[in-house]
């Protein structure tokens, strides 16, 4: 496993963070049992992942206390996250932190989020809810300050681009892949500039592991104007990072264009798949892809925006 510097929290970061949300939530999504749960993030964690992100809204925190507890607290970063409304207040923040420490079993988490924050929700999070948050990080019960974005509701990133410019965000969640690249451009600069420590979502989603639905996506986009007809010439549109870039898949490549993008630190995969665990981290570790490839990645998709941002959930293939 590599690690990094997540930002300057001082934390030691391991590259592949699992994502305990999506489509899987650890295999809840598909009916395992808690056991069964509980070993696919042993199996990460035993690869090296020592970077857990999960949320109240997920499931999942429970599992991810009960496989922590098989391990030295201290080497491991969990992250876990909470929805707030325009209702909610300081005291809300408190019972929803101390009601995730409880069913993590943990006496502190490391980073705590704000979850899936709007544009227009930002200013009650940063003016009324961020204070009581970093109260609870003077208390010890959190070790830095977190938030994330609501990628679907929020494709140019307008929330992020505001949030990373203001205390007291320490760390940052956000969408980033090779089909949605706006990052690279007006948020990794100055993340890195600020030390604000970043974790990527949405790296791999339907669009990269299924041909038909991904299919289905570019001829929209050329329907629509975002890409020009001469891409589906040659049939896949992202054929080439296999063919030529020397990728083992396009979830291959996908992984590894978004982990050797200058200002990531954290590529979170998600499985509820024991066996897929190794996979997906093994994608992780690998070199980054061929210069020439990136330059097409870019060149190609570089304009499109909010694309592959689908939500968990089935996925509708208008052919299949």
């Amino acid at each position: 496993m590599d690690y990094k510097s997540l930002g300057k929290t001082g934390l030691r970061v391991s590259v592949a963070g699992l994502g305990c949300g999506g489509n899987s939530r650890l295999g809840l999504g598909r009916g395992a049992s808690f056991d069964d749960c509980v070993a696919i993030v042993r199996t990460a964690v035993d690869l090296g992942v020592n970077f857990l992100d999960t949320a109240e809204a997920y499931g999942t925190e429970e599992i991810v206390g009960a496989a922590a507890r098989s391990y030295d607290r201290d080497k491991l970063v969990i992250s876990t996250k909470a929805i707030f409304s325009a209702n909610d207040t300081a005291e809300t923040v408190t019972r929803k932190v101390e009601a995730a420490l409880r069913r993590l079993s943990l006496d502190y988490v490391d980073v705590f989020h704000f979850h899936a924050v709007s544009p227009a929700a930002y200013g009650h999070h940063h003016d009324v809810l961020a204070p009581a948050l970093v109260r609870l990080k003077e208390q010890g019960k959190v070790r830095h300050v977190g938030i994330t974005e609501t990628s679907p509701n929020d494709p140019e990133q307008k929330m992020l681009a505001r949030a990373i410019q203001e205390a007291p965000w320490e760390v940052t969640m956000l969408a980033y892949s090779l089909m949605n690249q706006g990052a690279r451009r007006q948020i990794f600069p100055e993340t890195e500039r600020r030390g604000i420590g970043t974790l990527l979502m949405f790296v791999v989603r339907n669009i990269f592991s299924n041909a038909a639905y991904r299919h289905d996506i570019f001829a929209k986009l050329v329907e629509q104007g975002d890409l020009d007809a001469s891409i589906l010439a040659d049939g896949d549109p992202l054929a080439f990072v296999v063919g030529e870039g020397g990728a083992e898949s396009i979830t291959d490549a996908a992984y590894r264009y978004a982990r050797h993008t200058q200002g990531v630190d954290v590529v979170l995969f998600g499985t509820g798949n024991k066996d897929h665990v190794k996979s997906n981290v093994d994608s992780i570790l690998r070199p980054p892809l061929a210069p020439p490839i990136i330059d097409r990645l870019h060149a190609s998709f570089g304009r499109l925006k909010g694309v592959g941002l689908d939500r968990p959930g089935p996925v509708k293939v208008a052919n299949g």
